[in-house]
């Protein structure tokens, strides 16, 4: 049974976050027995004005405005390549070094976000400029090493700052339900590229290009700062007032219609303390959630490079081309609403692990579908990867709250979403090499070993300092002995 302390704040005072209304809230911290803090007593609309589903709705649109960079891309490589003279290589290779630098900005934007030095709006203002050049460079630079450094690099840096704030912003406003909000937010980041999919099949060519490209560049600009002017973090330790906290003193009474919260939080309970990065290292579940991660999105990164090529190769024109990205894109992106949603009720851990395995046979699919030439077979599996290829990200960038706490999340999940670093480099420039060697039968059977492979790393997951029932631990073993 956990004991509590409470005291009492002063009324008047301000906790650093620099907001006129956290100076008129009162609240109070309420420790439960194993030193974890819960800060109650504020509402959503105290801090912010407004509220906290803003802190929803901002991060979705502004992650479908960056999605073109990584959902659409493939559709585009063959107009970039006949208009600059790159190789299939070239333009993959260039793809390879922005999701390097996206996934690679996380960690040192989270550092530098917990230390004071950049806040959520002046992250998502850097990331929209940065953005417009990277599309401005894809544009007007032919040289592919130019255009490795300006779509690449800044581009990719860019995008990375957008989608690191988006994140972490929704998981500290909702640490009750994270699970559903996040996989909405995170989903944006996938089926907003949907429209930009088509344009690139169907009216996206070298006599109009370069337009289109500074068009997007500016649309991503206006749309991220547009959301950025309303980012603000809740103060560390935030819990919302009418929600009593998991384990302490109720901090007021639950409304009926937050049932679902409290089921949420009894199949997925909050971090016993919050953890530092060296902490969350030291414990072993990090690095092996950045090694699931690797796999994982390697895979993924993978499917959506060369899903459109393996279609077209296999002689399916370009409307099932078109049709077979957009429908992973739009899947992609739902599946990660609704794996959020799922993970509120089973559990994180169980629904990660049936989305990577559902990840990994979709891959054999895509083969079988290729071989005995069947359109609605290949769409089916697309289908099938598009929702295993994105799902697992909300699903990991949640589990990291509830495994390490919210006050070092935005380290913390960085660290863990830089294994996406690895993933750029042998899902994109080095599966191209392999299709290059093995074909994409041999391609996609590999991805779709080494899917399965992560699927049993996950297996492994479990949440630091909290001891597992007896009656649980048995099962495991039962299980585990029953599937040898």
């Amino acid at each position: 049974m956990s004991t509590e302390t409470e005291r009492d704040e002063d009324r008047n005072g301000d906790d650093g976050d620099g907001g006129g209304a956290d100076r008129r809230a009162g609240y109070r911290n309420v420790t439960d027995g194993k030193g974890r803090v819960y800060r109650i007593g504020e509402s959503d609309r105290q801090l912010l004005g407004h509220s906290r589903k803003l802190m929803v709705y901002l991060p979705w649109v502004a992650m479908m405005a960056i999605s073109v960079s990584e959902y659409a891309y493939g559709s585009a490589e063959d107009t970039l390549s006949r208009a600059h003279g790159w190789s299939q290589s070239d333009t993959f290779w260039i793809l390879s070094v922005w999701v390097f630098f996206q996934a690679g900005i996380a960690f040192p934007a989270g550092w530098l976000r917990e230390r004071g030095v950049l806040t959520a709006r002046w992250a998502m203002y850097l990331g929209s400029v940065l953005c417009l050049v990277g599309f401005a460079a894809l544009a007007h630079l032919e040289s592919v090493a130019w255009a490795l450094v300006g779509f690449g690099v800044v581009g990719g840096l860019g995008s990375g700052l957008i989608y690191a704030t988006c994140i972490n912003m929704v998981g500290k406003w909702f640490p009750e339900r994270r699970g559903a909000k996040t996989g909405f937010v995170n989903g944006g980041f996938a089926y907003g590229a949907l429209p930009f999919i088509f344009l690139f099949n169907y009216a996206f060519d070298t006599s109009d290009y370069a337009e289109v490209l500074d068009l997007i560049g500016v649309y991503v600009l206006v749309v991220v700062a547009a959301c950025a002017w309303f980012f603000r973090d809740p103060p560390p330790n935030w819990w919302p007032p009418h929600i009593p906290p998991p384990t302490g003193k109720p901090g007021g009474v639950a409304p009926a219609g937050d049932r679902r919260s409290a089921a949420s939080l009894a199949k997925n309970p909050p971090a016993v303390r919050q953890f530092t990065p060296k902490e969350a290292l030291r414990s072993g579940m990090l690095p092996l959630m950045w090694l699931s991660v690797v796999l994982t999105a390697g895979v993924s990164i993978f499917g959506i490079s060369f899903q459109v090529d393996y279609a077209r190769e296999v002689g399916f024109g370009p409307l099932v081309a078109a049709s077979s990205m957009g429908v992973m894109s739009v899947v992609n992106g739902v599946g990660r609403a609704v794996v959020g949603w799922l993970s509120d009720l089973w559990g994180r851990k169980t629904t990660l692990v049936v989305v990577i395995v559902v990840l990994g046979l979709a891959q054999f699919g895509v083969i079988w579908a290729g071989n005995v030439h069947s359109e609605w077979l290949f769409l089916f599996f697309a289908f099938l990867s598009g929702f295993g290829g994105g799902a697992f990200y909300p699903l990991f960038a949640t589990l990291t709250p509830d495994y390490f706490g919210e006050n070092y999340n935005a380290t913390n999940y960085g660290l863990v979403y830089s294994g996406k670093l690895i993933s750029g480099l042998f899902g994109g420039g080095l599966g191209s090499m392999v299709v290059g060697a093995w074909g994409y039968d041999g391609a996609y059977a590999l991805a779709g070993g080494i899917s399965l492979l992560a699927a049993g790393c996950t297996l492994l997951l479990r949440q630091p300092g909290r001891e597992r029932p007896r009656a649980a631990v048995a099962g495991e073993r039962k299980v585990s002995r029953e599937l040898i």
